[in-house]
Formats: structure tokens, sequence, C-alpha cells
């Protein structure tokens, strides 16, 4: 897609095969090209939607797509769906594996379970020299843990060849938590929450951390910011988070934009 506005933003993170865009997908999209969204990345959570967002990448300019299971579903895979990942991951359209991660919060597949496939993903996403999309809730611990020996040694064998190994998507950690992830080689991306009334703590976590290694997502159709609380969030509110990373920052939103973009 091609800015209208001269802004060049990307939604690193969106579910655009969620049943809530069905009537106004195309629609959906034009709104977040006239707000400066050039490229919005829409993000598998089980094997049928990492489907979906490969298909939606391919039929739409500007959408990229990752793969990869969700902590929530790794209960029901079965045996090959590593297979199927690696296969559809081949796609060009293909950015990234994820969204992985652990949720020990609805805690929805047992912890052992989701350890054991967040592994399994990061080895495919080491093989295919992918960057992973990383989602943690209540599981910092054993987050940063898992990460920390799998880039540990991935820097170790082959660190010449490596771009940056992921993200960490709706950052919900500290400032060390964030240092480390950086030290690592990934980004921290932030989402909707940023613009609450009550995140000063996040706002101020924000105000501390290098803008070159944030990105901008907005996790829709879930975490709306202000002002749309309550609606349906979609890739044009993106502009909104990245409004209040500028304000808190001192920074135009162009200055923002292009560097989260870069």
């Amino acid at each position: 897609m091609k800015s209208e506005t001269g802004l060049t933003l990307v939604d690193t993170h969106a579910h655009l095969d969620f049943s809530q865009f069905d009537a106004d997908r195309g629609e959906v999209l034009e709104r977040a090209n006239h707000s400066g969204v050039t490229q919005v990345v829409t993000v598998g959570y089980d094997l049928e939607s990492s489907r979906q967002a490969l298909a939606l990448a391919r039929e739409h300019e500007g959408v990229k797509a990752c793969v990869g299971v969700h902590p929530h579903e790794a209960g029901k895979v079965d045996p090959g769906f590593l297979s199927e990942l690696e296969e559809l991951s081949q796609a060009p359209e293909v950015v990234g594996i994820g969204e992985i991660g652990l949720d020990y919060y609805r805690d929805r597949s047992p912890r052992a379970t989701q350890r054991e496939v967040f592994k399994q993903q990061l080895e495919l996403a080491a093989r295919l020299n992918k960057p992973v999309v990383v989602h943690d809730r209540e599981a910092h611990s054993d987050v940063m843990s898992t990460i920390r020996e799998w880039a540990t040694g991935l820097v170790t064998a082959d660190e010449d060849s490596r771009g940056p190994l992921g993200v960490m998507h709706c950052f919900s950690g500290d400032q060390r938590m964030a240092e480390e992830l950086f030290k690592l080689g990934f980004y921290v991306s932030l989402a909707g929450p940023v613009t609450y009334a009550k995140a000063d703590r996040l706002q101020a976590l924000v105000g501390r951390l290098p803008l070159e290694r944030l990105m901008v997502e907005t996790d829709c159709p879930f975490l709306p910011p202000v002002p749309y609380r309550g609606q349906r969030n979609e890739p044009a509110h993106v502009r909104l988070v990245a409004e209040k990373i500028a304000e808190i920052k001192g920074l135009s939103l162009a200055e923002v934009a292009s560097v989260t973009t870069a």
C-alpha cells in the first residue's frame, strides 16, 4: 500500500482473519492507508488462522503474514504441525513465526505443553532464519529463560549471518526485561494500552526505552487505543499508538513513524 499522508507506519501485529472483519475487510485496509499505514502484518495463532493469514497476504497489497501456534492452542496440535508451519513459511509473504510463546494468565493449555510447543517453534524459526513474534502474559520468567537459552545458542553458532531475532509483542515487562531483550536481538512492540489513562508505568518506561528498538501494533481486533476503547480495533488506529509514543518522547509523529517502520 502507498501512503496517502506521507507517513509510513507499519501495524506489526494484526489478526485480519478474525470474523470481526468479514463484513468490511477491504474498507478496513483502505482506512489504514488513509492513516499512513503502508504495511500490516497479520498473525496466525493456529494452523487454520496461519493458512488464512497467508491467503490474506496474497490477496491484499501491503499485507504480510506470520504463521505459528499460540500458547492457547498448544494443547491441540498434532505431531505434524511443525511440518505444515515449515511448508507455509516457504511463501515469500511470510515474514516471521508467530504468534508463539507462553500464557499463564488464561492457562488454556497445560504449561508444560506450552513450553514444549514454544521451544519447537523457536527451533523452526532458527532453521528457517525467520524472526519470531512472542506472546507473553503472566509468564515473564519462563519466557525469558526460554528465549535466553535459545538466542544465546544462536549467537554462538552463527552470529554473523543473523538479523534481529524477533519482537515481544504488546510488551508488558519492565526496563530490565526490555534491556535484556535488546541485548539478545529483540525488539519490543507497543499497542493500545500505552494510550490508556492508567498506564503511567508503561508510559514512563516508554520514555526511557530507545526509539530504534520499538515497534507499533494494534493486536486488532483487540486492545483499541483511546478514544476507541470498547470498540473493534483496526490497523488505522496504530497511528494513535505512534502519536502517544511521540508525545511521551517529545518527538514528531513523522520521526516515530520513520524509525519504527525502519
